[in-house]
C-alpha cells in the first residue's frame, strides 16, 4: 500500500493514540525506569515519523517501536554513563541481554499492563500519589489534564508523579503481577484508585461541571483491562472486578439524566428514565449477577446490586426499597461505612417515612461522623423539609452549602433554600 508522508504522520498518530500505553508498559519492563522508558517510547515515535516515510510499515508497528525505543534508551544511556559512573552498571545489564524483546513481546503485552498497574497502585504509595501515576503512565493523561480534573496545580500533580517514581526507584518497588496469594489483598488498592478516579469523573468534587465524562471514562476503561488482563487469575479477585464494573456501568448509565439542559442537579428520584443508558444498565446488570453468583462477592459486588434495583425500577414509585434495605444490611456487615449508613438510613426513610430516616442520620451527624460531609446534611435537610420543618432544614442547607464547591451542587442548594 503507498502512504504518502500525510498518510504516515497519521497512521503513526493512530498508533500512539491505541497503543502507546502498551508500548510504554513493556518498554519499562525492558529498561526497568519509569523516566527512561517515557523517553524511549518518543524517541522510537519520532524515529517513525521518519524511517517509516523512507521504509515502509513495518509488519508489526508496536513491536517495531518497542525494540527502537530499547535500542536507543541504551544508546543513550551509554553516552551518559561517560559522565555519570552509576549509569554503566545499567547499560551493561540492558547490554547483556541480548534477546530481541520483538521475539518475546507478544505473549507478554498483556502482563506488563497489568504490571503497570499494580506498580502505580503499589501500597508503599499515597492515596494522592497513586491517583496521580495511575493517571499519567497508565491512562495517558498529561499533567495539566490531571491537574484541571482535581483543581490541583500543575506543579503539584508533576511533584506527586516524581515522587511516586523516586519511591519506586528507591524502595525497590517490584514491577510484577503480584503472586496468587498476595492478589487479593493488593488488588484492593488497584480497586481503589479506580472507583476514585470514577468517583471524581461521576460526581466532580469542585467546578462548573457537576460531573468529568473524561474520568468516568477513563474509569471504566481500566475496569474492563482488569477484568480482560485478570482473566482467571483469581476467583475472589476476578469477582470484585467484575462488581466494580458492573457498578461503575451501572452509575454511568445515568449520566445524562443527572443534569438539567442547563446543568442544574436532578436527583435520582426526579430523573427521566427513558434517557439512561440500556445497554450499560444491561451489561451491569449482567456483571453484577456473575459477580454475586460467587462466594467471593464483596462491596463493589453488592453496590452493583443495589444499583441495578434502581435501574430495574421503571419509575421511582416502583423502586423495590425491601431490597436494597436487605442489600445494604449485607454491605453494612462486609464494609460497616459512615457513607454506606447514611445511604442506608436514606433507603430506610423511602420505605419508612422521613422521621425513621431523620433519626438515623441524626445518629450518625451525633456521634462526629460526617461532620463535615455535604451529603450528610443536605440528607437531613431534606428528611425536614419533608417534615414541615422549614427553619431545621434552612439550616442543614445552609451547612451543606458551606461545604460544597461544586457550582452546580451550589446553584442545587439554593434552589432548595429559595423553595423554602
Amino acid at each position: 500500500m503507498n502512504m504518502n508522508s500525510t498518510d504516515i504522520r497519521a497512521f503513526v498518530e493512530d498508533v500512539y493514540r491505541n497503543e502507546s500505553r502498551r508500548i510504554l508498559s513493556t518498554l519499562i519492563r525492558l529498561l526497568g525506569d519509569f523516566e527512561v522508558a517515557e523517553e524511549a517510547m518518543h524517541d522510537a515515535f519520532a524515529a517513525a515519523m521518519e524511517k517509516w516515510n523512507e521504509e515502509g510499515i513495518p509488519a508489526n508497528p508496536r513491536a517495531w517501536l518497542v525494540s527502537t525505543g530499547r535500542f536507543r534508551a541504551i544508546d543513550t544511556l551509554r553516552r551518559r554513563s561517560r559522565f555519570d559512573v552509576s549509569r554503566s552498571e545499567l547499560v551493561d545489564q540492558l547490554e547483556s541481554d541480548n534477546a530481541d524483546p520483538v521475539d518475546r513481546m507478544d505473549s507478554g503485552v498483556e502482563d506488563d499492563e497489568l504490571r503497570l498497574i499494580f506498580t502505580c497502585c503499589h501500597p508503599a504509595l499515597s492515596e494522592e500519589a497513586r491517583v496521580a501515576l495511575t493517571l499519567r503512565e497508565v491512562c495517558g493523561l498529561t499533567t495539566e489534564e490531571i491537574a484541571r480534573a482535581f483543581l490541583t496545580s500543575t506543579a503539584t500533580i508533576a511533584q506527586r508523579i516524581v515522587r511516586a517514581k523516586t519511591k519506586i526507584r528507591d524502595a525497590h518497588i517490584p514491577y510484577q503481577v503480584p503472586t496468587t496469594n498476595e492478589l487479593p489483598k493488593r488488588l484492593d488498592a488497584v480497586l481503589q484508585v479506580i472507583y476514585l478516579v470514577f468517583n471524581e469523573g461521576y460526581s466532580a468534587s469542585s467546578g462548573a461541571s457537576l460531573t468529568r465524562a473524561d474520568l468516568s471514562r477513563e474509569a471504566i476503561r481500566l475496569g474492563r483491562l482488569l477484568v480482560e488482563l485478570l482473566g482467571h487469575n483469581s476467583d475472589e479477585a476476578g469477582t470484585e472486578v467484575l462488581g466494580l464494573l458492573a457498578l461503575m456501568l451501572l452509575q454511568e448509565s445515568r449520566r445524562s439524566a443527572r443534569t438539567s439542559d442547563s446543568g442544574d442537579v436532578v436527583l435520582l428520584e426526579d430523573q427521566d428514565r427513558s434517557l439512561w443508558n440500556r445497554d450499560q444498565i444491561e451489561e451491569g446488570t449482567r456483571l453484577m449477577r456473575r459477580a454475586m453468583s460467587s462466594p467471593g462477592f464483596g462491596v463493589y459486588s453488592l453496590q452493583a446490586a443495589i444499583a441495578a434495583e434502581h435501574a430495574k425500577a421503571a419509575r421511582a414509585s416502583e423502586t423495590d426499597w425491601m431490597e436494597i434495605i436487605r442489600l445494604y444490611d449485607l454491605l453494612m456487615q462486609l464494609y460497616a461505612s459512615p457513607v454506606i449508613e447514611l445511604n442506608r438510613a436514606v433507603a430506610i426513610a423511602m420505605r419508612d417515612g422521613p422521621q425513621a430516616g431523620l433519626e438515623l442520620i441524626d445518629g450518625i451527624l451525633d456521634s462526629g461522623k460526617l461532620a463535615d460531609y455535604r451529603f450528610a446534611h443536605s440528607a437531613r435537610a431534606e428528611m425536614h423539609a419533608r417534615l414541615g420543618r422549614k427553619e431545621a432544614a434552612r439550616i442543614s442547607f445552609e451547612r451543606a452549602l458551606s461545604l460544597t464547591e461544586s457550582e452546580a451542587e451550589r446553584r442545587f442548594l439554593e434552589n432548595k433554600l429559595a423553595g423554602l
